[in-house]
């Protein structure tokens, strides 16, 4: 029996507003009349258009680029639901912005994705619903419930109906060694072997290919990573399955296509093929290519919020 708020209301900021707009289709509902934009000195402005008395409210904002803008958006409109006496107000973040920043990986360095969890929390969020945290650990940041989905699923279903998935000579690929548990779990889930790009990084956006763990001579190889974020992981896997390992074919396939800097160009010139991404962030028509191919996580998110609603568990999204 739901015990919180009577009623559900689905509000969104400009961080993923295509994907608000597709959940809210997915749930039958309007998305609540909500003002975001910014003042003249560029300070955030936000206007609830409706009573949200007692209701159970969820905010889908993805935290890309803008980070700090969209960030500052979901902090200043959970204040003023909670302000306007909404009796339970999920953060629902497709993507989680600052989630790289999870340790301290050298002296004097900050611990942002605990910042941005804290911040969260004191804004008013009672609970956060989010998708393939960089690591899954950030979930014991919060000090409230947090519902991680995997967004493995989403890609597999899609992937699998590909006729290359169904070829005998096909294995996924790890592009390195931090994502080597999310590629076996796709590799026992399409029944397929597993080869790892072994590098090494000289510094942060810059990588090393060293070898290939794995026999992928002659096979169509589907690279699987969280996020890419320059592509240089991802675009030099690929050289070295195909120059140093003699794969067949590459593709590939993330859950947030951050996209930066010089993504586009390096994907667009790369020998993948093609690439599957979730749309956990907005892309914006300029950064749009031919190889790019996107599936939609709207049903998740929509089948989460319904039985978060409803206090159903969640836990049956995961498989």
């Amino acid at each position: 029996m739901n015990l919180h708020g009577n009623n559900i209301k689905l509000f969104a900021g400009n961080g993923c507003p295509e994907l608000a707009k597709a959940i809210a289709q997915q749930l039958n509902l309007e998305l609540g009349d909500m003002e975001v934009g910014k003042f003249s000195d560029g300070e955030i402005s936000v206007h609830v258009g409706e009573s949200v008395r007692g209701s159970e409210v969820f905010v889908i904002q993805s935290t890309s680029s803008p980070v700090n803008d969209n960030l500052m958006e979901l902090l200043v409109m959970v204040d003023a639901l909670r302000r306007a006496s909404a009796d339970r107000i999920t953060a629902v973040i497709p993507y989680f912005g600052y989630a790289r920043q999870d340790r301290k990986a050298e002296p004097r360095a900050p611990i942002t994705a605990k910042l941005v969890a804290d911040l969260l929390t004191s804004a008013g969020v009672d609970r956060v619903l989010t998708m393939d945290l960089h690591a899954a650990q950030i979930q014991g940041f919060f000090d409230i419930p947090v519902d991680h989905l995997l967004g493995m699923n989403v890609l597999r279903r899609a992937i699998a109906k590909e006729p290359f998935v169904k070829a005998d000579e096909f294995v996924v690929v790890s592009p390195d060694v931090g994502s080597v548990a999310r590629a076996r779990q796709m590799a026992a889930k399409l029944n397929a072997p597993l080869a790892i790009v072994d590098k090494r990084r000289p510094k942060a956006n810059v990588m090393e290919v060293m070898n290939i763990i794995g026999d992928v001579e002659g096979k169509t190889c589907l690279m699987i990573d969280d996020m890419i974020d320059t592509a240089g992981t991802i675009v030099q896997g690929a050289k070295a399955l195909k120059e140093v390992g003699g794969a067949k074919e590459v593709y590939a396939c993330c859950t947030h296509p951050v996209l930066s800097g010089p993504a586009i160009e390096r994907l667009e010139n790369s020998y993948i093929k093609k690439l599957y991404v979730l749309n956990t962030i907005q892309i914006p028509q300029e950064k749009r290519f031919d190889k790019l191919i996107e599936v939609s996580v709207a049903p998740i998110f929509a089948e989460a919020i319904n039985n978060i609603f409803l206090d159903k568990p969640v836990s049956n999204l995961f498989e």
